[in-house]
């Protein structure tokens, strides 16, 4: 990355969203490796609620676990919403609704790592 500006794209989802019985986050976080983002995290939330409007949230007597789930991804503007464009039918597909936004932003610090195959 070359640039003091990047852009974040945030994917608002849930941890029970799949795509072909895989989880959505998964999916997307491959997808964003394959098409060699520069970065990709998933976070995950204790309480929220999105399109539908009810609230899920962490409860310790839950045997099932569905909390809201943020994917982030930053990299150039451009690689940025090429990406969007491709993993966009993904999210057209999920039966439940998701809310995706974008944000430019200034990067401060970046120091590459090294792959853990390369070290010696």
């Amino acid at each position: 990355m070359n640039t003091s500006k990047v852009k974040i794209l945030r994917i608002f989802i849930s941890s029970t969203d799949k795509l072909k019985h895989k989880a959505l986050y998964e999916v997307i976080v491959f997808a964003a490796r394959r098409y060699k983002m520069a970065g990709a995290t998933v976070l995950k939330g204790i309480m929220g609620y999105g399109a539908t409007s009810t609230i899920f949230s962490i409860k310790f007597w839950e045997v099932m676990e569905k909390v809201p789930l943020v994917v982030e991804i930053v990299d150039e503007p451009e690689k940025i919403d090429l990406f969007f464009q491709k993993i966009s039918p993904y999210l057209e597909k999920i039966k439940n609704g998701c809310i995706v936004t974008s944000f430019t932003a200034d990067m401060v610090f970046f120091k590459p790592g090294k792959n853990k195959k390369t070290r010696q």
